[in-house]
């Protein structure tokens, strides 16, 4: 493991990056590839209590997951790469490393609530609009699926961020 805690946010947020990049631009096989090789390197480099944040990133995965794919089965997004699954591997991969970030590189957007209520309805939205722009996904009706997403955020991020602090009560900011 990486002894300076700076370190570790920096090579968290650097795999969090390429990852999004990988599930976004690149073929299902070879993004989860790589999420798989960043979340082993995760848990060897970055990760302080491991079993903690393996529970940590696979609750929030699914829970993430599902949110999306209740997004995909309303037509608030809809996906390119025709997974004929609920939730495409992909963005479960995506789920995956994005949990990594909410206790290393993200972990300061929990210490300051107000920040996160002005940052999470519109850097989340943000991230699927980018990926749409990309191609990896569709936002059918621009305006209400943005708005349903700023709303999806709302509730999960600070939910997530309540199962990370029960998880890691050492760790609470």
């Amino acid at each position: 493991m990486i002894a300076s805690q700076t370190y570790r946010n920096i090579l968290n947020f650097i795999m969090f990056e390429l990852g999004w990049l990988a599930c976004v631009m690149l073929s299902q096989a070879w993004a989860l590839a790589i999420v798989a090789i960043f979340l082993m390197l995760h848990f060897v480099l970055v990760s302080q209590y491991k079993m903690d944040e393996l529970k940590f990133i696979v609750i929030g995965t699914l829970a993430g997951s599902l949110l999306d794919g209740l997004w995909l089965r309303t037509g608030i997004l809809a996906d390119t790469s025709g997974a004929a699954v609920i939730t495409p591997p992909w963005l479960i991969a995506l789920w995956a490393i994005f949990m990594t970030s909410l206790n290393h590189s993200l972990k300061w957007l929990g210490r300051n609530r107000l920040l996160m209520f002005l940052i999470v309805p519109i850097a989340g939205p943000f991230a699927y609009w980018s990926a749409s722009a990309l191609g990896a996904v569709t936002l059918p009706n621009l305006l209400p699926s943005l708005l349903a997403l700023a709303v999806g955020w709302l509730v999960l991020f600070p939910a997530l961020l309540a199962l990370r602090d029960f998880l890691y009560p050492r760790l609470a900011p």
